[in-house]
Formats: C-alpha cells, sequence, structure tokens
C-alpha cells in the first residue's frame, strides 16, 4: 500500500461517524510530538504575559475558526478514494527536525517556528496535498502568536518610537504648541515626556495585523481589496500610535504631567486599538463602493459561526490512513529519541561577578553607578559595569560599561548602541569598524566598532565590539549566528557587550579621544577575562 492509498474503512467502520482507530492515531501524533515542542510552548506562555504579545491565546482559536469554516465548503474524505500524503508525511518530519535543533541550541523561537511547521504537515497528512494546501491561511496565521526574535524586536521597537515621537511632535505643532524633540524625548518646556518602549506601539501592532489578516479572508471582496486590507494595518498602527502621543502630549500641556499616566494612559491606548479596527471596517465598505454591486459592512464582511461544531466533530471519523500511522510513528519514534538521549546541560563558565571588577588602575580611578531600574528591566543583563575613569593629565574622562548574558538564547540579548543611541537623542555621526592592538593581552589584534555621536554641539567617541566566547564581534547578526552555531557545538551561549565612551572636547581631534580610550582599555583589557570568559 503506497502513502497516495487510504486504507480502507472495516466492514463494522462506517464511512461517517467515530473512527476509533483513526482517532488513536491522530491523538498519538499530537501527544508524541509535546516534548520536542515543549521548550516553545513554555516560551510562548511567558511571552503571552506581556503586554505586546498579550493577544497571542486569541490566535490559536482564530486559527481554529477560520480552519472550520473552510471545512463546511470541503466535503467528506472519500476514503477509498487515493488521497497523496506523503508529502504531509515529510512536512512533519521537517518540522521535528527543526524543533529538535531548536532544542540543541535552545533557542524557543526557534522551536515555535517548527511547531507551525509541522501543524501544516499535520493538515497536509490528515486531508491529503490536493486538500491540505487550500487550508493552510488558517496554519499562517499562527505565526501572530509568537514574540518576535529579540534582536528584531528591540530594532523594531526603537525604529517606532523614533517614528511615533516624530509625526507625534508634528501634531502638538500643529496646534500652535511650542516643543522641541531630542531624540525620543518631547520637551514642552515646563514638562518632559519620554516615548518609552511601551509606547512604541507594538503592543497595538501585532494584534491589529492579525486582525487585518482575519478581515482580509473573511472579506468578501477581489484579492487586492484583501491585499490593501491587510498592508495597511501597519501603517494605519503607527499613525495612530503617534497621534495617541500627541494628545497626550497636549492634554500635559495643558492639565499637568498626571494626563500621561495612570488609567488615561492605558484607557486612550484602548481608544486608539478600537479606532484602528474601526478604520479597518470603513476601510472595507469604501472599498465595497468601488466594486458594481456594493456589498452593506454585514455582507461585506463574512462572520459566520453556524455548523462550527459539526466540522469540529469530523476529526472523530478521521481514517487511519497510511500517511496518518507514518506521521504518528515518525512522531513517536523522533520524540522518544530526543527523550531518551542524554539532554544537553550546557557548558558551565566560571567567572567572577562585575561587583569586582577593580576601580583603580595604574593612574586611573573610577566611580560605578548603577543603571535605573527601567533600563535594567530593558537590559536583562545577567550582570554588568558601569564605571566612570578618570586620570591625571587626561582632558576628559572614559566610561566603561560591559553587560554579560549567561544565556543570549531565552528572552535575553545584547542591544547593539548602533540600535539605542539614537533613543537618547544621540546621532551618529560616523561608524565604521576600525582594527586595535594590545600585545601581551589574550586580545592582541582585533576589530572594533568606532562610532562618533553627536548631541547639539556635544560629540563623544564611542568604541564598543561584542565578546563572544573568546570572539570578538563587531556584527549583531553574526553574533547571532554565532550563538546558534556555539550552542549546537559548545553548548554555550554566554557573552557579553564591551563599550568605552569619552567626550570630545571642542579643539580635541579624533586621534586624541582614541588616545585616551586606548589608554584605558590597555589597563582595563588584561583584567577582563575573569569577568567575560574565554
Amino acid at each position: 500500500m503506497s502513502f497516495s492509498e487510504s486504507l480502507s474503512p472495516s466492514p463494522r467502520t462506517p464511512t461517517q461517524g467515530m473512527n476509533l482507530a483513526g482517532l488513536l492515531w491522530f491523538v498519538l501524533m499530537c501527544a508524541a510530538a509535546l516534548p520536542i515542542f515543549w521548550l516553545g510552548f513554555v516560551s510562548l506562555g511567558n511571552a503571552w504575559m506581556t503586554p505586546e504579545y498579550s493577544h497571542g491565546p486569541l490566535i490559536p482559536l482564530i486559527s481554529l475558526y477560520l480552519f472550520l469554516r473552510e471545512l463546511r465548503n470541503a466535503p467528506p474524505l472519500d476514503p477509498l478514494k487515493p488521497v497523496s500524503r506523503l508529502p504531509g508525511v515529510i512536512v512533519v518530519g521537517v518540522g521535528l527536525i527543526i524543533g529538535i535543533f531548536g532544542n540543541l541550541v535552545r533557542i524557543p523561537d526557534v522551536v515555535t517556528y517548527a511547531f507551525i511547521i509541522w501543524t501544516g504537515g499535520v493538515v497536509l497528512t490528515c486531508m491529503g496535498w490536493q486538500r491540505g494546501r487550500m487550508h493552510q491561511l488558517p496554519v499562517l496565521h499562527l505565526v501572530f502568536m509568537l514574540p518576535l526574535p529579540q534582536f528584531l524586536y528591540w530594532k523594531l521597537t526603537i525604529a517606532l518610537q523614533l517614528v511615533s515621537s516624530e509625526v507625534g511632535v508634528w501634531f502638538i505643532r500643529m496646534v500652535g504648541i511650542p516643543v522641541f524633540l531630542e531624540g525620543n524625548v518631547i520637551d514642552l518646556g515646563v514638562y518632559k515626556l519620554q516615548v518609552a518602549e511601551a509606547c512604541s506601539g507594538l503592543r497595538y501592532l501585532f494584534p491589529i495585523l492579525s486582525f487585518s489578516y482575519l478581515t482580509a479572508i473573511l472579506y468578501r471582496g477581489p484579492f487586492w481589496h484583501k491585499a490593501l486590507l491587510f498592508l495597511t494595518a501597519a501603517p494605519l498602527t503607527i499613525f495612530m500610535n503617534a497621534f495617541r502621543i500627541g494628545v497626550i502630549g497636549i492634554l500635559v500641556n495643558y492639565y499637568g504631567i498626571e494626563q500621561a499616566e495612570g488609567f488615561l494612559h492605558v484607557f486612550e491606548g484602548w481608544v486608539i486599538f478600537g479606532a484602528c479596527v474601526g478604520l479597518l471596517f470603513l476601510l472595507a465598505v469604501i472599498l465595497q463602493h468601488t466594486t458594481r454591486n456594493p456589498k452593506t459592512l454585514a455582507d461585506t464582511i463574512d462572520l459566520d459561526f453556524q455548523g462550527l461544531g459539526g466540522q469540529a466533530a469530523r476529526v472523530l471519523s478521521m481514517v487511519p490512513s497510511r500517511g496518518l500511522v507514518s506521521a504518528a510513528a515518525l512522531s513517536i519514534a523522533v520524540s522518544a529519541a530526543w527523550v531518551l538521549a542524554p539532554q544537553p546541560q550546557g557548558e558551565r563558565v566560571a567567572r567572577e561577578n562585575f561587583l569586582f571588577f577593580p576601580k583603580e588602575m595604574g593612574d586611573w580611578r573610577g566611580i560605578s553607578q548603577p543603571l535605573d531600574q527601567a533600563t535594567q528591566d530593558v537590559l536583562k543583563a545577567t550582570d554588568y559595569v558601569n564605571t566612570t575613569f578618570a586620570a591625571p593629565g587626561e582632558a576628559q574622562t572614559v566610561n566603561f560599561f560591559s553587560a554579560f548574558y549567561q544565556k543570549q538564547t531565552e528572552g535575553a540579548g545584547i542591544h547593539s548602541p548602533e540600535v539605542c543611541l539614537p533613543v537618547g537623542g544621540w546621532e551618529m555621526f560616523s561608524l565604521q569598524s576600525v582594527p586595535v592592538s594590545f600585545p601581551g593581552t589574550v586580545y592582541g589584534d582585533f576589530a572594533l566598532n568606532r562610532a562618533v555621536i553627536q548631541k547639539g554641539l556635544s560629540k563623544q567617541m564611542v568604541y564598543y565590539w561584542f565578546e563572544q566566547r573568546g570572539s570578538r564581534m563587531t556584527n549583531d547578526y553574526a553574533v547571532k549566528a554565532g550563538v546558534v552555531w556555539d550552542g549546537l557545538t559548545r553548548q554555550r551561549s554566554d557573552g557579553a557587550l564591551v563599550r568605552f565612551v569619552t567626550p570630545m572636547g571642542r579643539n580635541e581631534s579624533e586621534a586624541d579621544a582614541e588616545a585616551r580610550l586606548q589608554r584605558l582599555m590597555a589597563q582595563v583589557l588584561p583584567k577582563l577575562p575573569r569577568f567575560i570568559p574565554e
């Protein structure tokens, strides 16, 4: 019997109604995959507890609704008709393999994406290639329940903060209020408002994108209408979030800083979310009026819940096809191999706490300052040091900062200064990778990022690089790839950001600032391996 055939129903088993054998194999296939995807499920649960992804639990329910709706237009499979299920079994296997890989490198995001691939394979296996590939849109919708990878999340957050701040200030100026913008800080004179990460708009963007995807599927109209409804969601959300920031700024200017806090702040957020939904519906109505036979809103958005229970009951009559049995057996075998194999524990690295980092080195004397709690919450570092050094004869101080991460794979990761500096109002005047040499240390010759940043008339020179398990990197994407490789081959994902910053005097050249940075680095680098393991 080939994968393109179904097992014939036994004489005692009706072609309609419950089929215990098929149901048993389906349940075994799902249960067997749990150990492989468990790391991803735990990560999803933690992400769904945050405001940005609190909509996550609704996504599987919406996907199930979309799938059951589609089933109403798909008659039950004929158990005697050959159906190609091999592609589904292959996709199930691919999902399992990627899930194992995600577990080996301890990156939950990889595991959760593997789960969606596996789910698509299950649909293809149970329904066959010809039918199953027509039901992948509900599976694709599951992407909206997943958190973004950390480095993409922060790049997007910072970008949206800056855009929302710019457009928000534009709204404030439209009503004649003088305002000045520095990075993401809105200066109203008496009051200063910081557009924090929570105000970037991400907490509206993800659910609105999901809602627009759902609207596009349910919309009755041409494909280009559907595409426009989906593509409008992102710019609409960003614009409305900026409008919200502008309104807060106007209220603060006239009624005080309390307008930016508490219930009113949250209430304004819900109003903006509702306004985005309403504008999407309005766009659907407008698009309908461009057609020859426009429909009402009720007819435009096909919301129909009739008969979904009967469609859900069809899983009880699933035929135990050769493909279903093979996919279940494959899931059981791969999961058993993963559970019974020795689990990677990760290499434990010995290091000293930055609390003991010396504050006196040669002529340099340092004063450490703790970061504020909000910054620490964003940083999510295992350990950090933030010390400003001064020395006799040096024209300016030098700040040494390093953030160490024991794991860079489970929701915590390095934030590149290239992304974070603009938030404080500093503009990147120049940025390039340059070679430096420190003979007699374990570092020797290596490359680092040299940046000149400017805010108003003030300039600073920044040296930074990513210290990654004995390697020094200048590209944050290379850092992510290195974490994956070392997580797989060495069971290590620790790493750190190392940064030196010094102000530049008005009559000082870049060469002067560089020389000062390197004089302190010559003192710091020999001591650094005790705190950032090779």
